[in-house]
């Protein structure tokens, strides 16, 4: 009866890192559509702020 308690607990853990591992993964996916559509407007912000630096554009 023991064994059984075991397994159950044992199968949760491997649950719950395949979760996080699809949360990783969800989250990863986010990134990379966000910085794919603003990608030119976040350089265009990082040129600018680059062209206001002393010694900065050159």
């Amino acid at each position: 009866m023991g064994n059984k308690f075991k397994g159950l607990f044992i199968e949760e853990e491997g649950q719950g890192m395949t979760e996080y591992g699809l949360i990783l993964g969800l989250i990863a996916v986010g990134v990379i559509v966000v910085l794919t559509t603003l990608g030119e407007e976040i350089q265009g912000v990082f040129e600018n702020l680059t062209g206001q630096l002393p010694g900065g554009g050159e």
